[in-house]
């Protein structure tokens, strides 16, 4: 019996070409009511994908290479807005940036200490508004055709840069949905759960729109809660 070949990660890096150039119809809108005389800030995040190490997944049997990861942070505890919660590199939009990709970058530069040359941008994807801090996030996939070494540079944002295997959240175990009250309202979300590692929020959003828009998505069990105390 022929074994199936194991997805490469440039397939990868064509599907994220396609998805920026065709996004979904539906892509969602809000996690959350902004109020209606809110102005929300523009920001951008940088969604950056490639082979980050030589230290693949040991999970087999899912729709991307076992070497494609993710580039993630861990948020300083003191920040006002998200503060302890793993994310993407990114932050608001200046008046000096070019557009989404510029902002993306220069912020993923300064907390990161990565190299943009060795960063393609692929695109953008169609932003999305983040109620709790009244931001309209654009999120810009990009691919690391050149890795370069990272690391947390202003430990008062982040105290930590590392990957995560997409195989990884990918796996159905590692995933299940988060329950908080805000406004008086019970808000479910997508999140995911590697080790210690713990996504959640926007960022868990994102890469679940995104995983279900490349039908990378496995069939995992909403109803499962992850809970998010310490």
């Amino acid at each position: 019996m022929t074994v199936p070949a194991e997805p490469s990660a440039q397939s990868a890096r064509a599907q994220l070409v396609e998805l920026c150039a065709h996004p979904p119809e539906r892509w969602p809108g809000s996690t959350g009511p902004l109020h209606p005389s809110s102005d929300p800030r523009p920001a951008a995040v940088l969604v950056l994908f490639g082979v980050l190490d030589a230290v693949p997944s040991r999970v087999t049997g899912t729709p991307v290479a076992r070497d494609l990861d993710v580039l993630l942070l861990r948020r300083a505890s003191t920040l006002t807005d998200h503060a302890g919660q793993v994310a993407f590199p990114g932050g608001r939009i200046d008046a000096d940036d070019a557009g989404p990709i510029d902002a993306a970058i220069r912020e993923a530069v300064e907390e990161t200490g990565l190299d943009p040359a060795g960063v393609e941008a692929l695109g953008t994807l169609p932003p999305l508004a983040l109620a709790v801090s009244n931001h309209l996030v654009t999120p810009v996939p990009a691919w690391w055709r050149r890795p370069t070494p990272v690391v947390a540079v202003d430990h008062g944002e982040t105290v930590d840069v590392f990957r995560v295997p997409v195989a990884d959240l990918l796996l159905p175990d590692n995933r299940g949905s988060t329950a908080h009250v805000r406004a008086g309202r019970t808000w479910r979300a997508p999140a995911f759960v590697v080790g210690d590692v713990l996504v959640w929020g926007f960022t868990a959003i994102v890469l679940d729109r995104m995983f279900d828009a490349l039908a990378w998505t496995q069939s995992w069990d909403a109803r499962r809660l992850i809970d998010l105390a310490p």
